[in-house]
């Protein structure tokens, strides 16, 4: 019997890709106890707060919420901000540092889901953006909108 793909994203950090440009992306398990499981996959996790650290060759993510499973019982963790163990290869994470001990870069949760039944957390490097590289974004965002719509409006009119 096969492996159920389904990927469905469980908690997704909006901020980080206005706060940082992302420049490589890593996909990481997590060592979960418990109902923990049961309540990422009813979408009760937030990692809005969440960073990662290195310590000892091991990767950990902080802040990340989990809310206690409601059906849950004495299974239930205590503490649903948590530091949380991630699993990644070791060359995997000898990247991760020798990046983030770069000047003005930082391990950041992207987003929460599953693949094929088990619970990923997919990490960025980033680098941190000041404010005038916020509002280019965001005007380049609102030029790709305004470009959009007059693509959509011209086609409405050849019709």
């Amino acid at each position: 019997m096969g492996k159920k793909a389904d990927g469905k994203v469980l908690a997704q950090n909006k901020k980080a890709s206005h706060d940082y440009f992302i420049e490589d992306t890593y996909e990481a398990g997590m060592v979960l106890t418990g109902t923990e499981i049961k309540s990422l996959r009813n979408g009760r996790a937030n990692i809005g707060d969440a960073f990662a650290t290195i310590r000892g060759g091991e990767i950990f993510v902080h802040n990340m919420h989990i809310s206690p499973f409601e059906q849950g019982n004495r299974s239930n963790p205590d503490d649903p901000t948590r530091t949380r163990k991630l699993l990644l290869h070791k060359e995997q994470i000898s990247k991760l540092l020798g990046h983030s001990k770069q000047e003005g870069y930082t391990i950041v949760p992207l987003k929460v889901y599953v693949r094929n039944g088990y619970a990923k957390l997919l990490l960025g490097i980033g680098r941190g953006k000041k404010q005038y590289d916020k509002r280019d974004s965001a005007a380049k965002r609102d030029a790709q909108r305004d470009i959009q719509r007059a693509l959509r409006e011209k086609q409405k009119i050849a019709r």
